[in-house]
């Protein structure tokens, strides 16, 4: 089953946003060019993963009891997908992903809908977007584990993910042996970093916890 998801504002996500994300590596890296120079090759499309702590849910039958014999429902997020469309002022990504489920009380149908959330971050800490949105699952009569998938989308300013020219032109030029800044690594400049870090956005997808949910991930 689909979700559906709705634009909300944006709110100070928990902690976990600013955590290592799960595979989002991509061509928007910077690369040295046969030892003469570097060559830019990041892309506007931003990265996408799953924070730190939000890509599992763990659901108990009695709240504040968090022992194993008391988990009611465990579920997690996986085979996170994008596709970016960047030929725009605006550059828009659209993801896909599984959610696997297993619960301990096989007995009769039922059906459960857990919420997740779609996050824009720009520099690795400031949301600038978000939305919410929810998956539903439906286990059948003596069926232990059950999967559904989800779907959301962002956008980000072509202009604000693009590096401006002139920082382009400092990180790219071609450099010579008696050049007086030759031994000099443009990317270590203040004003560079700055201006990569800000014009770096990341698109995250997570199970949308409660601060008892996200500690129960994060000291399990």
């Amino acid at each position: 089953m689909t979700a559906r998801i709705r634009l909300l504002s944006a709110p100070l996500l928990a902690l976990a946003l600013v955590g290592a994300l799960e595979g989002c590596r991509s061509k928007g890296d910077i690369v040295v060019d046969e030892g003469v120079g570097i060559t830019a090759v990041r892309s506007a499309c931003p990265a996408v993963g799953i924070p730190d702590y939000t890509g599992d849910i763990t659901v108990f039958r009695t709240p504040g009891d968090t022992t194993a014999g008391n988990v009611d429902l465990v579920a997690s997020m996986t085979k996170v997908r994008s596709q970016c469309n960047d030929t725009g002022a605006k550059v828009y990504t659209t993801l896909s992903f599984e959610v696997n489920a297993r619960r301990t009380d096989t007995r009769g149908v039922r059906t459960v809908t857990l919420p997740y959330f779609v996050t824009v971050l720009r520099g690795g800490s400031a949301v600038v977007a978000k939305r919410n949105g929810s998956v539903t699952l439906t286990f059948a009569d003596g069926q232990e584990r059950a999967s559904a998938s989800g779907t959301g989308s962002a956008y980000v300013d072509k202009a604000e993910a693009s590096l401006p020219a002139d920082i382009r032109q400092r990180i790219t030029r071609k450099r010579r042996g008696g050049d007086a800044d030759a031994a000099v690594d443009p990317l270590a400049l203040p004003e560079v970093k700055a201006a990569i870090k800000r014009a770096t956005f990341d698109v995250l997808v997570g199970f949308q916890l409660d601060q008892q949910q996200l500690n129960y991930n994060a000291t399990r």
